[in-house]
């Protein structure tokens, strides 16, 4: 296989060169789009070995690429960002064939149909293993609009949408949730992709607060059970410390909890259930079962 033809290949499956925002597409040195006032970038990247294995059964390269590109967009959501572009760079080892790549793509493109986001570029290298780079930008037309990491306050309830504890083979990333809540007013929000028992506490660092969090109270993934049992640990603590959730954890005033649930149920049906408080406390998050503290973390990258 060959950089240009592999190139070539992936421009004409995605089919765009220009239209609607994109003003130039593939097929340049670079894409021109026309902005709106506030752009939301995230990079996201996922490494064969570390996040997926080639031999792995349920894995197939268009999964690889609808998670790839699901990272980012699930980045977006978090701030309350309307999805736009996506930039995909490959690094393609030897043994990935043509069609391989093409797969990988096609899988990218599908769950970019579905999300209202044009993949407007990338590229394409020769790497040791399989690596998918991500670039994922929204776009937002006030900074009201957005929501971060640093600002929730005592008082605020904790909420996640959807269940946790699963791995769903082709995630769909919050953002119309993400908006709605962000519309809503919440005060802080991330994106549940290391496990609430590491992200919760990111927003309690980010904020100078601390984050109650009532494992009993998480909402399970169907899957959770099959999980838990292959670790061998209780359902609740698998919950909590799964990776690649792409729900969201959001803190929101208490005064406006019923406003933040109806938004979520009014963009699809997605369930928002409260699971803890914001408290005075040292910063991070408290996370305790039945009343026990519990020192539980999520995924993080270690080398």
């Amino acid at each position: 296989m060959a950089e240009l033809s592999l190139t070539e290949s992936i421009a004409a499956k995605l089919g765009q060169r220009g239209g609607g925002r994109i003003v130039r597409g593939i097929g340049d040195d670079a894409a021109v789009v026309e902005a709106r006032p506030l752009s939301v970038t995230s990079v996201d990247m996922v490494v064969e070995g570390v996040h997926f294995r080639l031999d792995d059964p349920p894995a197939g390269f268009a999964e690889i690429g609808w998670r790839a590109l699901a990272g980012g967009l699930s980045d977006l959501a978090a701030m309350g960002a309307q999805a736009g572009e996506a930039y995909i760079a490959l690094g393609v080892p030897s043994g990935v064939s043509e069609q391989d790549a093409l797969d990988l793509m096609e899988g990218a493109q599908e769950l970019a149909r579905q999300t209202d986001t044009v993949i407007a570029g990338g590229d394409v290298v020769a790497a040791p293993v399989l690596i998918v780079s991500v670039t994922a930008v929204g776009w937002a037309d006030f900074e009201s609009d957005l929501v971060g990491r640093d600002g929730a306050k005592s008082g605020d309830l904790v909420g996640v949408t959807g269940a946790l504890g699963g791995r769903p083979s082709r995630p769909m990333p919050r953002l119309l949730a993400g908006h709605a809540l962000a519309k809503a007013g919440a005060s802080a929000m991330i994106d549940i992709s290391d496990g609430i028992a590491t992200d919760a506490r990111h927003i309690g660092e980010a904020s100078g607060i601390q984050l109650q969090i009532d494992l009993e109270r998480l909402p399970l993934h169907e899957d959770a059970m099959h999980t838990a049992a292959c670790l061998g640990v209780p359902v609740w603590r698998a919950a909590a410390c799964a990776g690649e959730d792409y729900e969201l954890c959001v803190c929101v005033p208490e005064q406006r909890a019923a406003q933040a649930s109806e938004a979520c149920t009014a963009v699809g049906g997605v369930g928002l259930t409260w699971v803890g408080t914001v408290i005075d406390g040292p910063p991070g998050a408290l996370l305790r079962h039945e009343g026990r503290e519990q020192a539980l973390r999520g995924f993080e990258h270690r080398w």
